[in-house]
């Protein structure tokens, strides 16, 4: 009944998520505290956000951003123009690059959607050089990431059989824990475990509810594979409960939990 995750529009995937993990992405090179000129991979780079803030705020000698949506490693090329950024598309668990190319390996929003996370991260960890370090982060989809939370408890609510479909249920990787077992487990040290938290602020509710329209992710996914009047009593739900300002802006918290570990 549901469509699969969609990952082919990268207007759609900005209006969504994009805009929300641009602001992460300042906050989670800050915390890096990188050495200027190095070399860095972006695995999974979408439309180029953690690439852009790399670009503005590390100051790298190069940045290769992989992906393997077409559609998006385009929108990324199309919209940086620095020549210090590479863009291809490549696969997470096939990285470019020989043994120890890269300083900086990380990834924004990408490890619960690799098919082997743990191996992905082996590969991750292959391209980096002895001392470097490897790093992500990615949504608390069970409590921080109240956007999507809204949205799948209403979901839930009136299709029992979404529940399964759900990113906290699907995507348990995405806590402090199990993030610092898997950078341990792969032989990472001094590895930091640490909550990003940002504002999501809609200017009204239709900016709340129509990036879900554009089917790019799980959410929107499931947004778009229900009938219309499905889809109209669950716009009618969340717009009953979302907590709407006087101005008719609505404000929620967005968490990410960022982790990193040196070769």
């Amino acid at each position: 009944m549901f469509a699969d995750d969609q990952w082919s529009s990268g207007s759609g995937y900005e209006l969504y998520v994009g805009r929300w993990s641009r602001l992460v992405a300042t906050r989670f090179i800050d915390w890096l505290a990188s050495t200027p000129g190095g070399r860095w991979l972006d695995v999974g780079c979408g439309t180029g956000a953690l690439t852009e803030t790399i670009l503005t705020a590390a100051r790298p000698a190069l940045v290769r951003g992989v992906d393997p949506s077409i559609d998006y490693v385009k929108f990324a090329r199309d919209h940086i123009s620095d020549p210090t950024a590479e863009f291809e598309v490549a696969d997470a668990h096939h990285l470019p690059g020989d043994d120890g190319s890269y300083d900086y390996t990380v990834s924004a929003l990408v490890l619960n959607f690799l098919s082997d996370p743990a191996g992905g991260l082996d590969e991750m960890k292959r391209v980096t050089r002895s001392g470097g370090h490897v790093a992500t982060y990615v949504w608390d989809y069970a409590q921080g990431m109240e956007l999507m939370r809204y949205l799948w408890d209403a979901a839930s609510e009136l299709h029992p059989q979404a529940a399964s479909l759900d990113e906290g249920a699907r995507f348990p990787i995405c806590r402090p824990e199990p993030l610092r077992s898997l950078w341990e487990h792969a032989a990472l040290r001094d590895v930091s475990v640490v909550p990003i938290d940002i504002d999501t602020v809609f200017s009204d509710f239709d900016d709340y509810w129509s990036p879900f329209l554009g089917g790019q992710g799980p959410a929107p996914g499931f947004v778009m594979s229900v009938s219309e009047s499905a889809r109209a009593e669950l716009r009618a739900l969340l717009q009953s409960r979302l907590p709407v300002q006087d101005d008719g802006s609505i404000r929620l918290r967005a968490r990410a939990w960022g982790v990193r570990g040196q070769i």
